[in-house]
């Protein structure tokens, strides 16, 4: 399993960012309480004081009632006003400026005073949407789980560790199986308001995760053992319930209904789990190919993405720990 992981540790790395974990989706919320009035609810994703670099563009015939209030969260800044339309809004494209330069996407619900919903998902590709267009209803957040565990580099990499070390495809089986039932439990209850996990701790606490896992690859590969070689299950059990919080965030941080969380949580965690499933499925096709074509890498190579894992483990460790106590990030 070693050379292909060397080149999907390059991939990783270069597709990946240190803080690609904090690509956290938006959230805009317009529900009608009057003809051609609209409250508000914008959320921004943020990593402290640092905002995204976006923001809602409306049609000419919106107006905003002043800058209503806004409430900076962790994670997030918070803000509710009135938008007014003239002409009432179906028909007219609500944008994000910004978005196009951010790896995050923006949920866009819509709340008409007919009763009716319709959702959109905003992309860096397609960051405009066309009210009283088609809506992409509940699908959306399937969408949303897939992305954050693709675009979750650490998520990955600590799968990616796990993978290292399970050599047994039964037991792979096994521990990819336990993560999965842990991350889906702390997932719950996190959106379902049960329990929090503080963002800057979380994150660097996932850091420490996947740094531990390093050593352990290495191990591994020197015919040691040791209780995470023999029992990995348990392992990725209790990091996936820190994982599971860890995802959470990327859909308590939409401010969504209360009403709405349940299908919400269940279709977002259903993303995510296809989300794993494609990559570890990539996994052990490249696995399977390298084995077919019979390429041969030299000892160096195969080092190679354990330390990568340990390594960008530490940096993250000590970036997010800097941050944590007030550090320059």
């Amino acid at each position: 399993m070693k050379p292909f992981a060397v080149l999907l540790t390059v991939l990783l790395c270069v597709s990946g960012r240190a803080d690609a974990h904090e690509a956290r989706p938006g959230f805009l919320e317009l529900r009608e309480v009057a003809p051609n009035r609209f409250e508000m609810l914008w959320k921004q994703p943020a990593l402290g004081e640092l905002r995204l670099r976006i923001n809602p563009a409306f049609p000419e015939e919106c107006t905003l009632e002043g800058m209503g209030d806004q409430q900076m969260l962790p994670g997030a800044l918070l803000w509710r006003t009135t938008l007014v339309c003239d002409g009432g809004i179906p028909g007219k494209s609500i944008a994000v400026v910004g978005l196009e330069a951010t790896l995050t996407d923006v949920l866009v619900r819509v709340h008409h005073a007919n009763g009716a919903t319709e959702t959109h998902l905003l992309k860096p590709a397609s960051p405009s949407a066309v009210i009283g267009g088609q809506s992409q209803g509940p699908g959306a957040y399937v969408t949303l789980g897939i992305e954050h565990i693709v675009l979750g580099i650490d998520h990955l990499l600590f799968v990616l560790g796990l993978l290292l070390i399970v050599k047994d495809r039964w037991m792979l089986l096994k521990t990819i199986t336990s993560f999965t039932l842990a991350h889906s439990a702390t997932l719950a209850i996190a959106t379902l308001g049960y329990a929090s996990a503080p963002v800057l701790p979380l994150n660097a606490a996932i850091a420490l995760s996947i740094l531990f896992l390093g050593p352990e690859i290495v191990r591994s590969w020197r015919g040691e053992t040791s209780f995470t070689i023999r029992h990995p299950w348990v392992v990725a059990f209790a990091f996936g319930l820190l994982h599971g919080f860890g995802f959470a965030s990327g859909l308590t941080a939409m401010g969504l209904p209360r009403a709405e969380i349940p299908l919400a949580l269940l279709l977002f965690n259903f993303g995510v789990e296809i989300g794993q499933l494609l990559f570890v499925v990539l996994v052990l096709l490249m696995e399977r190919s390298f084995r077919t074509l019979e390429i041969r890498w030299p000892r160096w190579a195969e080092l190679v993405p354990g330390y990568v894992v340990g390594t960008l483990g530490a940096f993250w460790a000590i970036q997010r720990s800097a941050m944590l106590f007030g550090g320059a990030p």
